[in-house]
């Protein structure tokens, strides 16, 4: 395969700061990163001159279509295309491609609104991100957009992160200037793993769960598992190889660099990892990442799995979130310094995390919440439901020294920090080093709202520290006051050792610390000490973080309706078949032996345990499907989401034992659906 000369196409498809600066004059330009960097507005004047240059610079790629890309509440992206030329009155086509372009407005009615609309109002308005840089994605020039409703509401999820970063931003710049330092801007920085399955497209098309709901519902194990790890870190196949080469083509022309990839433990899994950006670029990246993926796969006959758990034990799939603070001077808040006001700044950062990390445990949780991520969260391969956080031996070490009284805030140094600590791959929120690692995300989550959540709390606590600070007759001395308290009111979500522990689970009780499963977690969004956060730092209103929750509960309704309805029809129109058939081959060969008066034993004992199985399947089968029946008579949405999730989910998980145990005695030939065999191992 031809190998693409990387010098030359890195962020070739994007409208980056170099190719701003060739076409366009340098006073808008400026004013394009004073806007970006201050989340300003820019003059109609600005806006003409950056949509006259974008059109140029489109034209020189061979582009002639171009679209509003967005991020609408339903965990994809959005588009629809226009065409960048007119017909003049001459009947002659033109480039009408104008400032106006660079807002548009459609038909939303499809797109959920949380009830923020009624359903005759239909309007949605796509604003360009100036944050952003826009990109040329399978010929179409994006141009990347916020969404909101004809009245103002935010109906996308780019919108909420944006001005979450904004009040981080000042938040944290007051905690900096109270301490003395002269910061103009701080901004999360994030870094995205993301884990996934690649399958045989082909049998991906002969599994209608995985088509459905991108998970198997049924699946006997295999003879071999994931026990020996053989797949961890082992090179790729040609064909995953040249699939993996093929993807960091396209997204390195995006201007996003894959760091590492490699296989994980579970057969047929795969990671990758990008580079550090600011969070909202990050997540922009995150969506195209996903996209691109699920693309190329196809186009190398293999189907990309971005489902938290396609497979019954096996491994699931999570999406680490490394989150970090950066400067505009390019410091890293989250790392230790040399001098003994950078080491009281660190302590104060790490103290603002763990107070956001307790303060809003339920809203953290809740922004990793999904149907997905609770068929994954609490197993071997993902940190529980309750939220903790891991320092590791070096900082505890450094913080118990700080407390000790021995230490002067603000000039002596910490015993060092970077040394050397374990991983603690349990632990759903992790320090490690210079950044602390959400891993409770789940792989298909989109990380806009984990950020939006992670950034909101913590700018609550900069608030808080920021105005006890800036009123502080000596400032080290609350410094010192601020690290103690927060430490010791807070020291209970610190937690280092195994999170998959019994001990730890009765422990965490002992604690206060809540475990909350999908709807439990959802449900915590309309509390007043979640909404107020929103409403404090302007981030989402209360009806706009009702609409959410609403849009949140529906999903997993929905979800789960689909899983049931697809578990039903497997069974009644494929898995049922395929086992009367194997009766009647059983009783065909019964009969057959009982004529030549050979021994019909097993063939009998064969018979009855398939027509047991049958009838248990039938059983269940008849009783899911009456529940999903009866689901239309729950009349909230909420009331919905904890029928599915205490009846639905249970009786779908029991029909699947029967299910499970007559592919072991089904023949292979008769057998309806690729097994785990097959699709894991390849094998026939």
């Amino acid at each position: 395969m031809k190998r693409h000369n990387v010098r030359c196409t890195f962020a070739q498809d994007v409208f980056d700061d170099a190719k701003m600066r060739k076409y366009i004059p340098k006073a808008t330009y400026q004013a394009i990163v004073y806007a970006r960097e201050n989340f300003a507005e820019l003059s109609a004047e600005h806006r003409k001159i950056y949509a006259n240059a974008l059109c140029k610079w489109a034209q020189s790629m061979g582009v002639t279509r171009y679209t509003h890309w967005f991020l609408p509440l339903n965990n994809r992206t959005a588009e629809k295309r226009d065409s960048l030329y007119s017909i003049d009155g001459s009947y002659s086509a033109v480039v009408k491609f104008r400032e106006k372009e660079l807002k548009g407005e459609g038909d939303a009615s499809s797109f959920p609104s949380g009830g923020m609309r009624q359903t005759f109002e239909a309007r949605g308005i796509t604003q360009w991100d100036c944050t952003a840089y826009s990109f040329i994605k399978d010929g179409c020039l994006c141009v990347p957009c916020t969404f909101q409703s004809f009245h103002g509401e935010a109906l996308d999820t780019k919108t909420p992160l944006l001005k979450s970063l904004k009040s981080l931003d000042k938040q944290a710049v007051r905690v900096m200037r109270a301490l003395g330092e002269n910061v103009k801007h701080v901004y999360s920085a994030v870094g995205i793993e993301q884990e996934y399955f690649v399958v045989d497209n082909a049998l991906f098309e002969r599994r209608p769960d995985l088509v459905y709901t991108g998970r198997t519902l049924f699946g006997a194990p295999t003879p071999k598992g994931q026990e020996f790890n053989d797949h961890y870190f082992c090179p790729p196949s040609k064909k995953l190889e040249r699939f993996m080469q093929e993807a960091d083509e396209r997204l390195w022309k995006l201007g996003i660099v894959v760091k590492t990839e490699h296989n994980e433990v579970a057969p047929h899994q795969c990671e990758l990892a990008s580079c550090y950006l600011r969070a909202n670029l990050a997540c922009d990246h995150d969506h195209l990442t996903a996209e691109i993926l699920k693309k190329t796969a196809e186009e190398h006959g293999l189907a990309c799995l971005l489902h938290e758990k396609p497979f019954a034990r096996i491994n699931g799939s999570g999406k680490h979130n490394n989150w970090s603070l950066m400067t505009d001077k390019g410091e890293n808040l989250l790392e230790i310094g040399d001098m003994g006001w950078q080491n009281a700044r660190f302590l104060l950062v790490i103290c603002a995390v763990i107070k956001a990390v307790d303060d809003y445990s339920d809203l953290l949780l809740a922004s990793i919440s999904s149907r997905g991520n609770d068929c994954r969260l609490g197993g071997c391969e993902a940190p529980p439901r309750v939220m903790t956080v891991f320092l590791g031996e070096p900082l505890q070490q450094a913080i118990t020294y700080a407390l000790s009284g021995k230490w002067h805030c603000g000039k002596d140094l910490l015993p060092d920090v970077s040394m050397g600590t374990d991983r603690n791959r349990t632990s759903p929120f992790a320090f490690t080093g210079n950044k602390f690692e959400f891993r409770s995300v789940g792989s298909a989550t989109l990380s806009a709202d984990v950020n939006t959540a992670l950034n909101t709390a913590v700018a609550e606590s900069f608030r808080q520290f920021a105005d006890r600070l800036e009123h502080a007759p000596n400032v080290w001395k609350s410094v010192n006051e601020l690290i103690s308290e927060t430490f010791s009111k807070h020291k209970r979500v610190l937690f280092d050792g195994n999170n998959y522990s019994q001990a730890w689970a009765e422990e965490a009780k002992m604690r206060g610390l809540k475990e909350h499963g999908c709807v439990t977690a959802l449900e915590t969004l309309s509390n007043a000490h979640n909404i107020n956060l929103f409403v404090r730092h302007g981030v989402l209103s209360q009806r706009e973080m009702l609409a959410r929750q609403k849009i949140l509960l529906q999903s997993y309704v929905n979800t789960v309706k689909t899983e049931c309805n697809a578990g039903v029809e497997i069974y009644r129109r494929r898995v049922c078949v395929a086992v009367e058939n194997y009766l009647l081959r059983l009783a065909d060969l019964t009969h057959v032996k009982s004529d030549l008066n050979l021994d019909r034993q097993s063939e009998s004992h064969k018979l009855e345990r398939v027509s047991k199985l049958t009838k248990k399947a039938n059983a269940l089968c008849g009783r899911l499907k009456k529940l999903l029946g009866e689901l239309d008579d729950v009349k909230t949405i909420a009331e919905q989401a904890h029928y599915c999730e205490q009846l639905l989910v249970p009786a779908l998980d029991a029909l699947r034992i029967p299910i499970d145990q007559l592919e072991k005695l089904c023949p292979a030939d008769l057998w309806p659906l690729p097994t785990y065999g097959q699709l894991l191992f390849d094998a026939k």
